[in-house]
């Protein structure tokens, strides 16, 4: 159950809690009082405000966000010098291999997605910018939690698939081995954990601390991911990572 918010704050929470919603995909006033569980009158004046400060859109296809929240969203972005250092080494990983890559970050228990540039062959993959997924199931996640031991157990425990084409890696037991390896090698391998057909390698970027500040990762359907270009890829990704974590100040010793 999700904490009580603090005196004072519940107008702002319900607020927030409609913006929320939209992003989940409510795009009316009846599935946004279902969402939130706000009365109808309250959530109906709660959006009006939202839209008329342009945190919400609405249209022919119901409520949307707004351009209010593009705008901070890119304010935010470029706040974080991360995206900014890595959109270059991004974009020569992109062009050298014509390959997915992706640019993400831990947020809470999750990977959040800050970029990226889709392949030019093979399927498209689910991920976006701003989407976030489990951190035991992506290449990009596991390589986040490279330095992070102590949680794996539970995170991998706690993170049962979410739809029915979701898999798993494996049992407890062989995630912690695969786990040791990745933190001994660097990189992280999703070995379609999170997408069948779909594999990738990845590698954290650290800033001037040493501190895991985000993750790179390459990912391609199977046909063009065969364990010998896995393996490959793991120095080219690797060395790519370097590369960004050198841009945040990182020096190796």
């Amino acid at each position: 159950m999700a904490d009580a918010p603090p005196p004072g704050t519940q107008t702002l929470a319900r607020g927030l809690a409609v913006i929320r919603a939209v992003a989940d995909g409510a795009t009316d006033l009846r599935a946004l009082v279902a969402r939130t569980g706000l009365g109808r009158s309250t959530a109906h004046r709660l959006v009006q405000l939202l839209v008329s400060e342009g945190y919400l859109r609405s249209g022919r296809e119901g409520y949307t966000l707004g351009p209010t929240l593009i705008e901070l969203g890119f304010q935010a972005l470029h706040g974080n010098p991360l995206p900014v250092v890595a959109r270059p080494v991004l974009e020569e990983l992109s062009a050298q291999l014509s390959d997915t890559v992706h640019l993400a970050v831990r947020d809470g228990d999750s990977v959040l997605y800050l970029d990226k540039l889709p392949g030019s062959r093979g399927a498209e993959m689910r991920s976006r910018i701003g989407h976030r997924m489990p951190l035991t199931r992506t290449g990009v996640g596991m390589a986040l939690l490279l330095d992070s031991e102590p949680e794996w157990r539970g995170l991998y425990q706690a993170e049962a698939p979410l739809e029915p084409d979701q898999v798993h890696p494996g049992d407890l037991d062989a995630f912690l081995v695969r786990m040791r390896e990745y933190a001994e090698t660097g990189v992280a391998l999703d070995l379609e954990d999170n997408e069948p057909g779909i594999r990738c390698v990845a590698a954290p970027v650290r800033d001037a601390s040493g501190t895991i500040a985000g993750a790179i990762s390459v990912s391609a359907t199977r046909p063009y991911m065969p364990a010998a270009r896995l393996r490959g890829l793991a120095k080219v990704v690797g060395r790519a990572a370097q590369q960004i974590s050198a841009g945040l100040g990182h020096r190796d010793h």
